[in-house]
């Protein structure tokens, strides 16, 4: 037992997070969509994107921090 590897239990706390974040995800691959055609790099999801990681942060911190010794 002393020589195994401790596993992070972020990882899977994150994937078991990603289906209650769904409504931000849409935003941001709608978002993506809309600005796929955009030649002048100008246009980005960046607000989209960082809130749909938020969403699985805040999820992921309720259960995260009591596994943590």
């Amino acid at each position: 037992m002393a020589d195994e590897e401790p596993v992070d239990p972020k990882q899977y706390l994150e994937d078991t997070c990603k289906p209650k974040c769904v409504r931000p995800l849409r935003a941001y691959q709608a978002c993506v969509k809309r600005i796929k055609g955009d030649e002048t790099g100008h246009k980005h999801c960046t607000g989209q994107y960082f809130d749909y990681w938020k969403c699985i942060d805040e999820c992921v911190a309720l259960k995260l921090f009591d596994k943590l010794k």
